[in-house]
């Protein structure tokens, strides 16, 4: 069983290098200047996406991402599938902050030696809000540090992906309800 997701993955990710080819009309995203590693790190409640097939029935969606000291970045993606009470699923993967980036550009490791691209495309002052893309405008996430935000921040946010490039009619927005205290939120 094992080994049948590890296929599945290289799969999706050959399938996601590929279409990384296909998007050479599209100029490559511009990536923030700098990111706060430390602000960075934390709980991102998805709020909204271009999922990846794995994502793509996802509720209360939550990325966590924790500085390791050599640098790497400790991701885990915690979602319950198919519904508010549906099983809990985590995906474990590695971020790994490219050299003179800023901080801002990222290779995402799920199994070696495969690095997904990730940029962060946009964090407000606050590093309450951000986005996330990939050159290729396949997959892209919005993420808050709170599981809603108000329909004026969604609808801003939406037009910066659509300024990036990206199909809105493909985007996915997250169920997210929490009771006070999440059972199933992610240790920090």
């Amino acid at each position: 069983m094992r080994l049948r997701k590890q296929i599945r993955w290289i799969a999706w990710t050959l399938a996601t290098a590929s279409a990384s080819v296909c998007a050479d009309s599209l100029p490559p995203i511009k990536p923030v200047a700098h990111v706060d590693l430390s602000r960075f790190m934390g709980d991102w409640y998805v709020i909204a996406a271009i999922p990846t097939r794995f994502e793509k029935t996802a509720y209360n969606a939550v990325e966590t991402y924790r500085l390791q000291a050599d640098g790497r970045v400790a991701t885990s993606f915690r979602f319950r599938k198919g519904a508010y009470d549906g099983p809990v699923k985590t995906i474990h993967s590695t971020g790994f902050v490219r050299q003179g980036s800023g901080n801002a550009v990222w290779g995402i490791q799920v199994f070696w030696p495969i690095k997904a691209q990730y940029i962060v495309a946009y964090v407000d002052a606050d590093y309450r809000e951000t986005i996330v893309a990939r050159d290729a405008r396949d997959y892209t996430w919005i993420m808050a540090r709170t599981p809603t935000i108000t329909q004026a921040d969604y609808a801003a946010l939406l037009a910066r992906v659509g300024q990036l490039g990206y199909s809105l009619s493909a985007i996915r927005k997250v169920p997210q309800a929490w009771p006070q205290t999440p059972p199933d939120r992610p240790r920090r």
